[in-house]
């Protein structure tokens, strides 16, 4: 420990430290000074004095000073981290020069090729614009082709089903008037054998139904005693009533078939119908049922 303490006196002073040392040296030397200054001033200014010595030496000699052990140097503080360094700022950039402003001739360029654009996108809407109104009417046409056609077939369809059902008719009535005339043939073959007409007949039946000529002067005579009619009937209009008998003649039911265009004589022909109760029988003993009858007022 104490081979350290000498050492640290001995030694220099660390970088730094020789400020203290060097003040103390000059402040001890100025004390030095003073105290000399003021010793040779007194001898010199007192009387002298005879002094007496035996010098044992050539020179006197002063003691040097005990050493003193000086106080240990406080221990060094810690030594302070140096700051870290601030971030030097960015150097700002450096701003670009501003470009140089479009020529005439390039603002001309850009302004015809935007126009250029802006008509091209047009007709690109335009055409687009077109082919959809295209396709549109091109649907709507199939869509009207494809109802028309089947309506065309709907309406074939009918028309071949309704000329199917007339060729049915035709071929029914056909076949009925074969089956007729078949018929026919069959009662006329059958019936010559007993026929009663005349060689000039056309009938089927073995004797004539239907009345003789004489035989309508005969019913209306029996009807007009019967006929109640006192008024004015113009143009002489004819009545047709149809009649229906039974066997005996008498008469079951009468109707109007045709009218004479005057009520009144159309009733008084009914009534008188209704008065002669039975008709007379025809020369071959029958009477023809039903019987169309017609009369006028002025017969």
């Amino acid at each position: 420990m104490q081979s350290t303490a000498d050492h640290l006196d001995l030694a220099p002073p660390r970088n730094g430290r020789w400020l203290g040392p060097l003040g103390l040296a000059l402040f001890a030397h100025g004390l030095l000074v003073i105290a000399l200054t003021m010793g040779v001033q007194w001898k010199s200014d007192g009387e002298p004095v005879t002094v007496e010595a035996e010098l044992w030496s050539r020179l006197p000699q002063q003691a040097a000073p005990r050493a003193v052990q000086p106080p240990p140097p406080p221990p060094a503080p810690a030594p302070t981290p140096a700051p870290a360094p601030a971030p030097k700022p960015a150097p700002a950039p450096t701003p670009a020069p501003p470009p140089p402003g479009p020529t005439q001739a390039e603002i001309a360029t850009a302004q015809a090729k935007k126009k250029a654009e802006a008509e091209k996108k047009e007709r690109e809407e335009e055409a687009k614009k077109l082919a959809a109104t295209k396709a549109a009417e091109k649907a709507a046409a199939e869509k009207k082709a494809a109802a028309e056609k089947a309506a065309a077939d709907k309406a074939r369809q009918q028309k071949l089903a309704e000329e199917k059902r007339e060729q049915q008719r035709k071929d029914a009535a056909e076949e009925k008037r074969l089956a007729q005339i078949r018929e026919d043939q069959m009662k006329r073959m059958m019936g010559q054998a007993g026929a009663s007409g005349g060689p000039q007949s056309t009938g089927t039946a073995q004797q004539s139904s239907g009345p003789t000529p004489g035989y309508a002067g005969k019913v209306a005579a029996r009807i007009k005693p019967n006929v109640v009619f006192t008024d004015v009937a113009p143009g002489n209009p004819r009545a047709e009533v149809e009649v229906r008998t039974s066997p005996d003649g008498t008469i079951i039911s009468r109707r109007l078939v045709k009218s004479s265009g005057n009520p009144d004589w159309d009733e008084a022909v009914l009534r008188a119908i209704d008065r002669t109760a039975t008709l007379p029988k025809d020369t071959n003993g029958t009477i023809p049922s039903p019987l169309v009858i017609g009369l006028r007022p002025l017969d």
